[in-house]
């Protein structure tokens, strides 16, 4: 088990870093070359800019049992689909169960917003969220 990170904009790194720490778990985190990350405990794997280039590097390396960390519901689904787990920065758990409703509505807002309508933009990172993200995190690990 190897926990995956989506990083170009995750929040909460710090907070995967302490329960990866907690479990002797590896971390790898994914960016694009236009981002600058740190870290005294992950591996940091820089990709080529381009259009989903991370996404498909994440998707690409994902292995069985492994925990990944995206906000992107594509990616969420690609790698539920190789037996991986998936988890939102804010600590939501895709599964197999919800992963098509995500899918679909992010379908519906897309068309919404190409039709010059507005859609509801997210609720801003809290304490709740940090959290979820911790406990979701070692509720899987702990599987």
């Amino acid at each position: 088990m190897r926990i995956i990170v989506d990083a170009d904009a995750c929040p909460g790194r710090e907070i995967i870093e302490k329960a990866a720490q907690k479990n002797y778990i590896e971390v790898i985190m994914y960016c694009d070359i236009n981002h600058i990350l740190k870290s005294d405990y992950s591996k940091i794997v820089y990709v080529d800019s381009g259009f989903q280039s991370v996404d498909m590097k994440i998707v690409n390396e994902t292995k069985k049992g492994d925990i990944v960390i995206t906000q992107d519901f594509g990616v969420a689904a690609m790698v539920l689909g190789k037996n991986a787990y998936a988890l939102s920065p804010k600590g939501n758990i895709y599964s197999n169960d919800n992963i098509e409703r995500l899918l679909f509505e992010r379908h519906l807002g897309q068309k919404v917003r190409r039709g010059g309508g507005r859609t509801i933009n997210a609720k801003k990172r809290n304490s709740e969220d940090d959290k979820r993200l911790y406990n979701s995190l070692i509720e899987i690990i702990e599987k």
